[in-house]
Order: C-alpha cells, then sequence, then structure tokens
C-alpha cells in the first residue's frame, strides 16, 4: 500500500487528493489530507464572499473527492506543531504534497500602516468568513468613507460587502457578529483605488458588473482618470477581458446612475499610489494621502509629484498574497514558493524523495480557483513516476496512531459533518439558514461530539 500525506484541504490539495486516486493508477493507493483547521475546503470556505453562492457551491464538488473510501481527511492536524515536522510526516508516509497556500498578504510598506483601521484585505474577508484566526477590531464601520487598495477580485469583493445592505447578507452564511456589525456600519462612500489604470486592472468583468448591480448604490468613475490611460482610445490592442473592463468602467464615467439618489457610493479610482497613510490624534486612520501617477511608455507608471488626500475611517490594503516558509521546507523568499521541478520540492538543487507541491506555494498566488487542477496534475505525474521507488521505503504502520502519539487529535470526517450540523443548528436558532461557527472552541465542541462517540476525545 502507498501511503501519500496531502497538506491543505483547499482546491490544490483536493485536486491533488483526486488526481492521486484516479483512473487506479496505483492499486491500493491511500491518501490522508491533512489540514490545519477542523473545516476543509480553505480559500472556497474562507475566501469566497458570502454573497457568491454559485463559486461557494464548488464545495459540493470537493465534498464528493474526500467522501472517496481512498481518501481520509484529518483535520485540526497543523504540520511544524507537536512535533509535526516535515521529517516526521516522511516516516509517516511514502510521499507528501505540500498545499499550503499563499498565507500572508502583501504590505504597501508605507509609513501609518500600522495605524488602528488600517488592515489587510485578508484580515476583512477571514473576518466576515469566520475564519477561527480572524480578529474582530471593529473594522473602523463607524465610517462614513473607506479606501480599498487594489484593483483585483478580492478588492472588488471587500468593496461590495461594505455597501450590501444587510438583508441581502442575512440569507447567507456569514457569521452573525459580522451581520450585525454591517448592518450598524456607517460606511456610506467607498474609494477602491489603483495605481496603474483601468485597462491593466485584475479584476474579472463579471465581479467588476456585481458592484454597479448593487441595489441602492450609484458606482462613480472620474473620466479624467480614465483619459490617462494609453488604452482609452484605443483599447483594440487589449486582451478580451481587459477591454470588457475598460468598457464598463467607461458606462460609469459618462454617467451611468448618477441622476438616481443612491444611500451609498462606490468611486473607482485609478492612476493613484498610496505614500502614507494619516491618522488622527487617537492614533486612528484619517485619511490616505496618494501621488498622481502616469504611464511612463514602457507599461508602467511613474510619479508626478501632485498629490491628493482621501478621507477615511478605514483602509484595506487587496494587493496580493505571499507564500510563508514552513519550517523544515527550502523556502525562496524573493518568490515566496517552495523550490521544486515539475512539482518535486528541491533541496539545495536536488530532487527530495518523497517531497513535493502544488497550488499557490508551488507556482505563486496567481490564476483562479481552476488552475489548480493542471497544477496537481502535473505534481501527481511526477509523484506517480516516483511510486515504485517510493513504495520501497518503510513507513509508521498507522499514521493516525502516529499523530495521535504526537498529541494530535485529528478531527475525521464525521466530525466536519459534525460542525455542518451545529452550523445548521445555529442558523435555525436565529431564523436564517446554515451559519458559520467563528471561532476554534466552537468548531472544536461541534467535533468533539464525534470523536467522543469513536473513543478518541477530541480538543
Amino acid at each position: 500500500m502507498l501511503r501519500v500525506a496531502v497538506v491543505g484541504s483547499g482546491p490544490s490539495g483536493v485536486y491533488t487528493a483526486q488526481a492521486l486516486v484516479g483512473q487506479g493508477a496505483v492499486p491500493g493507493l491511500r491518501v490522508d489530507v491533512l489540514d490545519r483547521l477542523p473545516c476543509p475546503y480553505g480559500l472556497v470556505r474562507y475566501g469566497v464572499a458570502p454573497d457568491h453562492e454559485k463559486i461557494k457551491s464548488l464545495q459540493g464538488n470537493l465534498r464528493t473527492v474526500l467522501e472517496d473510501e481512498r481518501i481520509r481527511f484529518l483535520g485540526d492536524v497543523e504540520v511544524g506543531a507537536r512535533g509535526l515536522t516535515p521529517a516526521r510526516l516522511l516516516e509517516l508516509y511514502h510521499a507528501v504534497v505540500y498545499c499550503v497556500g499563499a498565507a500572508r498578504d502583501r504590505r504597501l510598506g508605507v509609513p501609518g500602516e500600522e495605524l488602528r483601521g488600517s488592515f489587510s484585505a485578508t484580515e476583512f474577508v477571514s473576518w466576515y468568513s469566520a475564519h477561527p484566526d480572524a480578529v474582530d477590531d471593529g473594522f473602523g464601520l463607524d465610517g462614513p468613507g473607506a479606501v480599498v487598495i487594489g484593483a483585483g477580485n478580492v478588492a472588488v469583493d471587500v468593496t461590495r460587502i461594505l455597501v450590501r445592505r444587510p438583508e441581502e447578507l442575512r440569507p447567507t452564511d456569514i457569521p452573525q457578529g459580522a451581520l450585525s456589525a454591517l448592518a450598524t456600519s456607517g460606511v456610506r462612500e467607498v474609494h477602491m483605488v489603483a495605481r496603474r489604470g483601468p485597462a491593466a486592472a485584475r479584476f474579472t468583468t463579471k465581479e467588476l458588473r456585481e458592484l454597479g448591480a448593487l441595489p441602492d448604490t450609484r458606482v462613480l468613475v472620474d473620466r479624467t482618470d480614465l483619459a490617462l490611460d494609453p488604452a482609452y482610445d484605443d483599447p483594440s490592442g487589449l486582451p478580451a477581458v481587459n477591454r470588457r473592463n475598460l468598457d464598463v468602467v467607461r458606462s460609469w464615467s459618462a454617467g451611468a446612475g448618477r441622476g438616481t439618489p443612491a444611500a451609498r457610493s462606490v468611486r473607482l479610482r485609478f492612476f493613484l499610489r498610496p505614500v502614507e497613510i494619516l491618522g488622527d490624534a487617537d492614533g486612528r486612520v484619517a485619511a490616505v494621502r496618494f501621488e498622481r501617477t502616469e504611464p511612463d511608455g514602457a507599461g508602467r507608471v511613474r510619479g508626478t509629484g501632485r498629490y491628493e488626500e482621501i478621507p477615511a475611517g478605514l483602509v484595506l490594503r487587496a494587493v496580493g498574497y505571499q507564500g510563508v516558509p514552513l519550517p523544515g521546507l527550502p523556502f525562496d523568499p524573493s518568490r515566496g514558493t517552495v523550490p521544486h521541478e515539475a512539482g518535486r520540492v528541491l533541496r539545495e538543487g536536488a530532487a527530495s524523495p518523497g517531497e513535493y507541491v502544488a497550488g499557490w506555494i508551488k507556482r505563486g498566488p496567481t490564476g483562479v480557483i481552476g488552475t489548480n487542477r493542471p497544477c496537481a496534475k502535473e505534481t501527481v505525474a511526477s509523484l506517480l513516476a516516483d511510486a515504485a521507488a517510493l513504495g520501497a521505503r518503510d513507513v509508521a504502520p498507522d499514521p493516525l496512531a502516529a499523530l495521535r502519539a504526537l498529541g494530535h487529535e485529528p478531527v475525521p470526517w464525521s466530525g466536519w459533518l459534525a460542525i455542518e450540523r451545529a452550523e445548521a443548528a445555529l442558523g435555525g436558532r436565529l431564523g436564517r439558514g446554515p451559519v458559520k461557527i467563528p471561532d476554534w472552541a466552537g468548531l472544536r465542541d461541534a467535533a468533539r461530539v464525534v470523536g467522543e462517540r469513536e473513543g478518541h476525545p477530541i480538543g
């Protein structure tokens, strides 16, 4: 029997497990999917906005994979904790595939970034997604203004959630605390700011258009911002998605919806680079200072020496993610990835037997959810090519017993199903559909009943 551990149960981890057991490539192969959280699905559960039900429905596809009899989910198992090092994992499994994503947000590197009221978009997303590590700092929702820095889908998501009416979020699984805070939010105007023009923005057109479809909200774009973009007058050389994005913002700049009174507004600003976050006497965010940029003729932008300030009580930076090193694995800090060749982990330039990577920790935080599928297949092809040599190694006869001996008490799939039932019950008590449990204690308590019934207390 070939035993493989996949570390991480987000899309890249699940697609890796699926590829491993697909088509019966190795008879007798068994896969343990380990996750630091008691819950599976990674960013599909904890990164997709609660009002994006169609994308969240992907959990059903991931669920089907994890319910395969050759795959075992083991939650609440953290590599790097309680002696569970990469070296120890190789004593328990013939091969280990790390699918740990890119957990850290990029920083702006400007003065004032540490002021109260300044957050990464990741922190805000974790809060409204009920991630158990999330910190509720109030997020400066007393308003009236907020600034979101970035021009990708995450920036669009957090902007949309900030201006959504609470009655629109109530049918979702957003945690009750976040729903209550957003219901009393004083934020009425959100500036979404990018240092380059709309032709270079990385949001998808569908996400962008959703901003213009929000009830009681109008989207405003300054035509002078757009006119700076070299593609404004002739977008024919742009990729199709960028042309569509430019068409959308052009329609908004032409005044679509300006005459309709609205309770909230979203202002899209382009060619502005943040240079400082300004605070008040109490150390809270008061405004963001930007430098006007302009195209440099080489596809980049340069500063103009002209500045403006946008008042705000909340600043969210949505400028990308970075991988973080996992103790015991090699790491390239410049790329934020683990060095590899076709998914095989490289140590001092040579492939490390039994160690593999897939997903963002392999290629960097690029692509969409579906991009993880071919990435996983490449890694699995490398692993299966090595299968004969890997299977010749002696490993522990019972990985689960070894994990427990180290002090881990894994949450099994039945424990996750118990968490689902507890979230449905919580929603019922609140007069809502299923509502996410937002804390470690609540998640472990929900799973503990199953663990105790199976003779292995959890928590």
